[in-house]
């Protein structure tokens, strides 16, 4: 009888967007647990070590985190050094993406189009012309996020970010449509139109409120839309991006604007991916079977000796 595998879903983290991770990870959970060849073990963490998380011996880790640590690398150098396989890009793709300043660089360098932005240093003032946006340079979820409209209240939010030990993007803020484009295993998904209630789509609407309109295939002109899904493939490129991401886009009349690309995006019920996915036919426990079974035999791939190597076995 062929053992289930043995999947470590894990959730929570030491970030801000702990309690996002938290329910992204039950839902995967759940998923997971709907397909007999799948043995689930969920595991709220802070910040574990290798030890212990091989102690749940997994065949394959799901990391479910949002943040600088569970998304932006730290977790994924954990996850190198278990020789385990994992759903999700590598540390090195990872810190890159949770780098807002250096995704935006290397996705416009390849023609992607970006909103003017610079790093903030401590006491300096945006040379921007506001509307500004003020943000964190390596969180997700729109964690610290706020829409200036002077030069004066950029300051200010800079600051409150920098108190707290932010590093701080200034962005050209760009009035337009939201749109996201997920993308699976190099699959662009089908884009989705998000429609929040209030001023802009922040991490109450993403996570808490019941009012925001999500559209899946918005009405788009055909070269938007192709757009879009260029410039995501792209960034998913530049970046090293595997298995599974989103990027965010605002829309105007000059076309789609690339804001930030998600390496391990949300799994809650609000969530986009999903929401993709089941449009395209794809079920939320067909998505995340497909995720683990994809790097347990990526990870086989790696483990196995090259062709006609004597492994004196």
């Amino acid at each position: 009888m062929i053992q289930p595998t043995r999947t470590l879903v894990l959730m929570g983290g030491p970030d801000a967007e702990r309690e996002v991770s938290i329910m992204s990870g039950e839902q995967v959970a759940a998923a997971l647990r709907a397909d007999p060849g799948i043995e689930v073990v969920a595991l709220t963490v802070d910040t574990p070590t290798a030890r212990e998380l091989l102690a749940h011996r997994p065949d394959v880790v799901f990391p479910v985190l949002h943040g600088p640590f569970g998304e932006g690398g730290p977790m994924q150098d954990i996850l190198e050094s278990m020789h385990v396989a994992y759903v999700g890009c590598r540390p090195k793709a990872a810190a890159i993406a949770m780098d807002k300043v250096l995704t935006k660089t290397l996705v416009s360098a390849a023609g992607v189009l970006t909103p003017g932005s610079r790093e903030l240093h401590r006491g300096e003032a945006p040379d921007i012309a506001p509307p500004i946006v003020i943000k964190p340079a390596n969180e997700g979820s729109s964690v610290g996020l706020t829409i200036c409209q002077t030069t004066e209240q950029a300051v200010q939010a800079a600051a409150q970010l920098f108190a707290i030990g932010k590093r701080v993007l200034a962005e050209s803020y760009i009035r337009g449509r939201e749109i996201t484009v997920g993308i699976v295993d190099g699959e662009v998904l089908p884009i989705i139109e998000i429609v929040p209630a209030v001023e802009y789509y922040d991490y109450q609407a993403k996570y808490h409120r019941d009012d925001t309109r999500y559209v899946l295939d918005p009405e788009l002109p055909a070269a938007v839309a192709e757009a879009a899904r260029r410039f995501t493939r792209i960034a998913w490129e530049c970046v090293g991006c595997r298995d599974l991401a989103r990027a965010d886009f605002l829309v105007d009349e000059r076309g789609p604007w690339f804001l930030e690309i998600n390496t391990m995006p949300g799994m809650t019920t609000h969530s986009l991916v999903p929401k993709a996915a089941l449009h395209a036919g794809v079920t939320m426990t067909e998505l995340c079977a497909r995720l683990v079974r994809g790097a347990l035999a990526r990870f086989g791939e790696l483990a196995a000796p090259p062709a006609g190597r004597n492994t004196g076995r």
